[in-house]
C-alpha cells in the first residue's frame, strides 16, 4: 500500500470559531455599506482636488441645504419600498403642501393653525395613497403616479401661477443660518435626528421586524399574523406628513411658495434609497446605507455644483446613480448566491475524491 497523504484543504484545518470569524469578517467586508465608504473616501479625494475651499463650513452648509430636504423625504421612502412598495408622489406632496400653505398665508390665517392645516393636507394624500394600495390592491407604482399628476394638479389650482413670499414666524433663516455653532443647515441637522428615529424603528422593534418579513414574503407574513394592510396604510400615511413638512420646510428655505416647488425631486428620493442598499424588491437593506448614501450622494451633489455642472448634467448622472443603485447590490448578492450553490456543489464531490484516492492505494 503507498504512503497515506492528507488532501485537507486550508479552510478544513481552521477551528469552528476561525471559521466563523473569516465568514463575519468577508461578509463585512463585501457588505453595500462598506463600499459606500468607499464612495464617501473618493468624494473627500475628488472634492479636496477639484476645489481649494472644499473643506469648507460653506460646503457642508449648502450640501446641507441642497439635499437635506432630500433626505428627509427618503425616511418614509426606505420604509416603504423595504415591503416592497414605493412611493413616487412625494416630491408633488412637497409642492401641494407648499401651494396649501402659501394660500392659507396670503388669506391671513394664523401661522400656526396655516402649518397644522398643511400637516393635515399630507395626511390626507398619504391616507389617499394607502387605501388605493391597501383597500383597493392596486399597484403601488401605478396608484402614485395617478396621485402624483393629481397633487401638482391641485397645487396648481390653489395657487395658480402666482408666488407667495414674505412669511413670517420663528423659523424665516432656516434657509441662511447654519444650526448654532455647527456648519449643518437646519434640514441636515433634522435628518439626522429622524434618521435616528426611524433606524431605531426599523431595526430594534418588531414594527421593524414586521416591515423587513412584507418586504421578504407578503402572504407568510399576513399568516403569521402580522398586520400586512395597517403597517403599509401607516407608511403611506406617514409619508404623506413628513412630505407635507418637507413642504413647509422648502416654503422657509427659500422664502417663497410656487405650486411647482421640488418638481423631479421623486427621482431624487429614490436614487438615493436605492443607492443606499434598499432593495426594490423589498425585505432587504439598512438605515445606516441610507444613511451613507445620503453623505456620498450629497458631496458629490456639492462638488458638481462647485464645478459649475449644469442641471442637465446632473440629471444624467443621478440617472446612472438610479441604474446603478438596481444594479450593483442585486449583482453582489447574485454573486453571493452562485458562489454558496458552487460550495455545496464541491462539498457534495468531496466523498468520490476520497474513495478514488483509497482506492489507488489499494
Amino acid at each position: 500500500m503507498g504512503n497515506n497523504t492528507s488532501t485537507t484543504s486550508p479552510d478544513e484545518t481552521l477551528l469552528p470559531t476561525e471559521k466563523q470569524h473569516w465568514s463575519f469578517a468577508g461578509r463585512s467586508l463585501f457588505r453595500w455599506e462598506s463600499a459606500l465608504v468607499l464612495f464617501f473616501i473618493f468624494d473627500l479625494i475628488y472634492g479636496g482636488t477639484s476645489s481649494p475651499d472644499f473643506f469648507s463650513r460653506n460646503t457642508i452648509f449648502f450640501a446641507g441645504i441642497n439635499f437635506g430636504l432630500i433626505a428627509i423625504m427618503a425616511l418614509p421612502e426606505m420604509l416603504i419600498i423595504t415591503t416592497g412598495e414605493i412611493d413616487l408622489s412625494v416630491a408633488a406632496m412637497l409642492g401641494l403642501a407648499c401651494s396649501s400653505f402659501g394660500y392659507l398665508f396670503e388669506h391671513h390665517v394664523e401661522v400656526f393653525l396655516a402649518m397644522f392645516l398643511t400637516l393635515c393636507v399630507g395626511a390626507v394624500g398619504g391616507a389617499l395613497n394607502g387605501f388605493l394600495v391597501t383597500q383597493l390592491g392596486l399597484p403601488s407604482i401605478a396608484v402614485t403616479i395617478g396621485t402624483l399628476t393629481m397633487f401638482r394638479g391641485l397645487a396648481e389650482v390653489i395657487l395658480g401661477t402666482n408666488e407667495v413670499s414674505g412669511f413670517g414666524g420663528p423659523w424665516t433663516d432656516a434657509g441662511t443660518n447654519a444650526i448654532p455653532g455647527t456648519p449643518f443647515a437646519w434640514a441636515f441637522g433634522i435628518f439626522v435626528v429622524l434618521a435616528l428615529i426611524y433606524g431605531a424603528v426599523l431595526h430594534f422593534t418588531s414594527t421593524g421586524r414586521s416591515i423587513y418579513a412584507i418586504g421578504l414574503q407578503e402572504e407568510a407574513a399576513f399568516f403569521s399574523g402580522i398586520r400586512v394592510k395597517r403597517i403599509k396604510f401607516n407608511l403611506f400615511l406617514l409619508s404623506g406628513i413628513v412630505c407635507s413638512f418637507v413642504g413647509l420646510l422648502y416654503t422657509y428655505e427659500t422664502n417663497t411658495a410656487r405650486y411647482d416647488a421640488g418638481t423631479g425631486l421623486e427621482l431624487n428620493v429614490v436614487a438615493i434609497v436605492l443607492f443606499g442598499g434598499i432593495s426594490i424588491f423589498g425585505g432587504r437593506g439598512t438605515m445606516l446605507g441610507v444613511f451613507l448614501s445620503v453623505i456620498v450622494v450629497g458631496i458629490f451633489d456639492q462638488i458638481l455644483s462647485n464645478n459649475n455642472v449644469s442641471s442637465q448634467e446632473q440629471s444624467i448622472v443621478f440617472g446612472v446613480l438610479l441604474l446603478a443603485s438596481v444594479i450593483l447590490p442585486n449583482a453582489g448578492r447574485g454573486y453571493r448566491a452562485v458562489s454558496k450553490r458552487l460550495g455545496m456543489k464541491s462539498s457534495k464531490t468531496k466523498p468520490t475524491i476520497e474513495n478514488a484516492a483509497v482506492i489507488s492505494e489499494l
